[in-house]
This record gives C-alpha cells, sequence and structure tokens, in this order.
C-alpha cells in the first residue's frame, strides 16, 4: 500500500498528463461573445442571469431614476421583506441575541412572537446533542488541516445516524435542517480542536454545550479554555452570524444547494455539497486574504496614520507589486454592492466598540482609513464611476481576530451562520421546484474521425 506521500506525489508522469488537459481544454474567450454565453452567469454588465424565484432574502444595489434607467444606490439587503436593519434594531434595542430569530424568519417567513422564539430556541438547545461516541471515532480520529474537509465528512457521516435519511417530506427535512443549525457550532469548533490537538501538537479541549446558551455564546464556550466571553463578544460575534445567515438567493453555495436538492438528493448530501462550494476562496474565504493584505500592509507601512505612505502600499496592491499580487485590495467591491454594503456598514459600528473593549482603536482606525483610501484609489485608477466600497469581509477578520478565534475557524463559522440560509432555500426547492436543474452547455470542440492504435 502506498504511503501518503507517495499517494499525494504529483510525479512527472502525471506532469505530461496534465499537460494535455492544458493543451487540448482551451476555449477562445470569443467564442463565448460569438454564442452568447454568460460566464459565471453574469451578463456583460455584470448582471446575474435570472435562473429563479425565491421569497427568502433579496439585495437592492441599484434604483430606476426619474427617466426610468438603472443607477447605484445605497445597498440594501431584505431577509423575507424585512431590513435587515430593522431586524438588528429590534434584538439590540432589547439586548437579546439575534440569530436564532433570524433563523427562524427564514426558515419560516414570519417573525416569532416571544412564545414561538422560546419554543424554536429550546428545541434547537434540544437538537445540540451528537450521536454517542461521534466526537471520538469521527472527528478526533481523523483530524484534517482545513476545517472545512472535516465539517464536510462529519455532516456526510450524520447521514448513518439517521434513521430517516431519505425521506423527502418536508417534516422530515425540516427535522433535519434543525439538527444540523444546532450541531454546526459544535461539528466547527470540534473539528478545530481535533487539528489543534493532532496536528498542531497543542492541548485538547472539548467543552459540552450548554443548552441554555445561544448560537453564539455557545460558540465562544466551546472554544475558549476558560469558556469566558463578555457580552460585548458574544453580542458581535451574533451579529456577524446574523449578517453571514443568508444573502440574496444568487450566491454560489446556496445556487448550489438548490442544484443539487432539485436532483432529489438527501440533505446531507446537499450540505455538503454547499459546504464544499463555500471551501473555495472566491466564495467563503475572502476575509482570510484581507488578514494577509493587513498583515502585510502593517509590516510594511511604518506610520499607520501616514496616508502618503498608506496610499503608496495601496498603490503596490493595485499594480501588482505587493501581498499577492493579485492586482486587488481584498474587501473592497462586491460583485452586487457598489456605493454600499449594508452589512459592512452595519458591522464597521459594533467592530469599532469591540475595538475599544480590547484597546486596539489604532488598529481600528488603519482599517478605516484604509477604506476610505482605497474607495477613492481604485475609483481612480479603474475609472470605476459607480462607486467602490467595503464589503462584509473587510471587518469580519478583524473582528475574529479580535475575539481570539482561529483562522482556521473564519470560513466554517461562515458556514454555521449560512447553514439558516441553505436549509430555507433547500426546502423553497423541495416545495416549487419541479424539474432538476439542468444549465445547457454548448460543445464547440470540431468532430474528428477515429485513428486505430497503431496509426496513431
Amino acid at each position: 500500500m502506498a504511503s501518503h506521500y507517495e499517494f499525494s506525489k504529483v510525479t512527472p508522469q502525471i506532469e505530461e498528463l496534465a499537460a494535455y488537459c492544458t493543451g487540448n481544454s482551451n476555449i477562445a474567450p470569443d467564442l463565448y461573445l460569438e454564442h452568447n454565453v454568460y460566464c459565471g452567469l453574469r451578463d456583460l454588465n455584470g448582471k446575474g442571469v435570472l435562473t429563479g424565484l425565491t421569497e427568502i432574502s433579496e439585495i437592492v444595489s441599484k434604483r430606476k431614476n426619474e427617466k426610468g434607467e438603472e443607477e447605484p444606490c445605497e445597498g440594501e439587503l431584505y431577509y423575507r421583506g424585512i431590513n435587515v436593519k430593522d431586524i438588528i434594531k429590534g434584538f439590540m434595542k432589547d439586548n437579546r441575541f439575534g440569530f436564532e430569530e433570524t433563523t427562524f424568519l427564514l426558515l419560516f417567513g414570519k417573525l416569532p412572537d416571544k412564545k414561538e422564539l422560546d419554543n424554536f430556541t429550546k428545541l434547537l438547545g434540544d437538537f445540540r446533542q451528537l450521536p454517542s461516541s461521534f466526537v471520538r471515532d469521527i472527528v478526533l480520529k481523523s483530524p484534517s488541516e482545513d476545517i472545512m474537509n472535516t465539517l464536510a465528512r462529519s455532516v456526510l457521516t450524520l447521514y448513518a445516524y439517521d434513521d430517516n435519511p431519505n425521506d423527502l417530506s418536508i417534516p422530515n427535512v425540516l427535522r433535519q435542517s434543525l439538527e444540523l443549525i444546532a450541531l454546526f457550532p459544535m461539528l466547527a469548533v470540534y473539528s478545530y480542536q481535533a487539528k489543534r490537538y493532532y496536528i498542531d501538537g497543542k492541548g485538547l479541549i472539548i467543552h459540552c454545550p450548554h443548552k441554555s446558551l445561544s448560537i453564539a455564546e455557545n460558540i465562544l464556550h466551546l472554544l475558549r479554555e476558560d469558556s469566558s466571553y463578555t457580552v460585548l463578544e458574544a453580542r458581535v460575534l451574533d451579529l456577524a452570524l446574523v449578517l453571514h445567515a443568508e444573502h440574496g438567493g444568487g450566491n454560489n453555495s446556496t445556487f448550489t444547494t438548490h442544484v443539487v436538492t432539485s436532483s432529489g438528493t438527501d440533505t446531507y448530501s446537499a450540505i455538503c455539497a454547499a459546504l464544499s462550494s463555500l471551501k473555495g476562496p472566491k466564495h467563503g474565504g475572502a476575509n482570510l486574504k484581507v488578514m494577509g493584505m493587513f498583515d502585510e500592509l502593517k509590516a510594511e507601512v511604518k506610520d499607520w496614520e501616514d496616508e502618503d505612505e498608506v496610499t503608496a502600499y495601496l498603490e503596490k496592491l493595485l499594480n501588482k507589486e505587493a501581498f499577492d499580487k493579485s492586482g486587488l485590495i481584498y474587501g473592497m467591491g462586491h460583485a452586487v454592492y457598489s456605493v454600499s454594503d449594508p452589512r459592512a456598514q452595519v458591522f464597521k459600528g459594533y467592530v469599532e466598540k469591540l475595538a475599544k473593549e480590547k484597546g486596539m482603536e489604532k488598529e481600528f482606525n488603519l482599517y478605516a482609513r484604509v477604506e476610505r483610501l482605497a474607495a477613492e484609489l481604485i475609483a481612480k485608477k479603474r475609472r470605476i464611476y459607480k462607486g467602490v466600497s467595503a464589503n462584509i469581509d473587510f471587518y469580519s477578520g478583524f473582528c475574529y481576530s479580535m475575539l481570539g478565534l482561529p483562522l482556521e475557524l473564519y470560513t466554517p463559522l461562515f458556514a454555521v451562520a449560512r447553514i439558516s440560509g441553505w436549509s430555507a432555500h433547500r426546502i423553497e426547492e423541495l416545495i416549487n421546484g419541479k424539474k432538476i436543474i439542468r444549465p445547457a452547455y454548448m460543445n464547440v470542440q470540431p468532430r474528428t474521425e477515429y485513428v486505430e492504435l497503431d496509426k496513431r
């Protein structure tokens, strides 16, 4: 049996075969224009191609002016028709945690009354229990460098512990969804603790969850050795979960949920597919890029308050001379929002409060300064007149670092939040989807004749 090293090694033979992939699979860019094919389901103006209908959430980034022409506007995000800012204002005013309420709204299409919310929160608490020996046999025995892979494997394994895994009735799928929403924080944190112990050689910390705590509180309780946290820490993490719970239905992982659900597969397979999508750095890992970029900025820029020095570094980024030489200032700009990302607007104020509690105002001021200077520089250099703004990823990584959350958990925490949206979309697809989602691909390979083996 081959060793792990031999199994993972790219040999000269593989390199040679890979050259065939590269050489024989290149499609000329002009063919996309010739056949009117929208790459990435985006038209030439960057607008998403309409592929479905939803009642779960909505993104607003443009409004019609007096002439009937669309023009960029301040971004807005709605969950079930309610502005997210109003949802946040409501639970913050009452000093409540909001993620559970948001999850109820996304799943059931209505705001819960006090009794419904209490019962729902208790139900999630009751589901917060993994099968006997699951942590030992599934999580701890197969640690991985990437927590998203461990999380996906754990979700697939839960299929084997379900007495009705293939039942697609709405009550059964809802039951599965609620269990996964309740279990995701445990699976994510335990997967990290396994990696921390077996791969990093540090102490093993396994706490049991509390039924009475919110999901945000449980994450901090499970993660920290002494299980302690401040009220503000838990509130800010809860807010992050609310803002990441859902986003318009057209994002890659949610679309994946619709596509895979339409095939008639089980809940565990559908959610695993969504996790695999979210793992990609173009989707769920953007805040890691922001953190890496700022680490280099802090090292390169001697005076963080010198705007000329900061701008000079940002110009290097745009000129592909710094960080990963991609020409991007990570955390700036969005595929849909232009004038502003409402999630970043709301989040920024609470991140500032947390920075004051942590004594990290200098770092926060640097982020705010980069946000302002980068927007001006990108608009000028790239001639983007619609506006460029910070997105949610710009501040989320900084927030997580202040909370002491390890980098390995940044994307899994995104999944902990987005499982609520995925579950709502899966149920919506099961109720309304009549056909399997099967997009069309046009073949552009010229036909050739078969050549006998001895004549090649």
